[in-house]
C-alpha cells in the first residue's frame, strides 16, 4: 500500500468513525470532521502532513505526481 492510499484510508476512516460518533453519541464530534477538513486544506496549499511524514519514515513508496 502506497503513502497515498493509506492517507485515503486514515481520513476517510476518520470521517466516518466522527460523523458516526455525532450521529449516535454527540454532535460535537463534528468538531473533528471540520478540523480534518480544514487540515486537509492547509495540507494542499503547503504541502505539510504530519501523518504523510510519518508513513514515509514507515517505509511506505510514494506514487509518481502526488508529491
Amino acid at each position: 500500500m502506497s503513502v497515498e492510499r493509506s492517507i485515503l484510508l486514515i481520513v476517510g476512516s476518520v470521517v466516518i468513525a466522527s460523523v458516526l460518533l455525532a450521529v449516535y453519541h454527540d454532535i460535537r464530534w463534528l468538531w473533528v470532521t471540520g478540523i480534518l477538513g480544514a487540515h486537509l486544506v492547509q495540507a494542499s496549499l503547503t504541502g505539510f502532513c504530519p501523518v504523510t511524514m510519518m508513513l514515509k519514515r514507515m517505509g511506505l513508496p510514494t506514487r509518481p505526481g502526488f508529491g
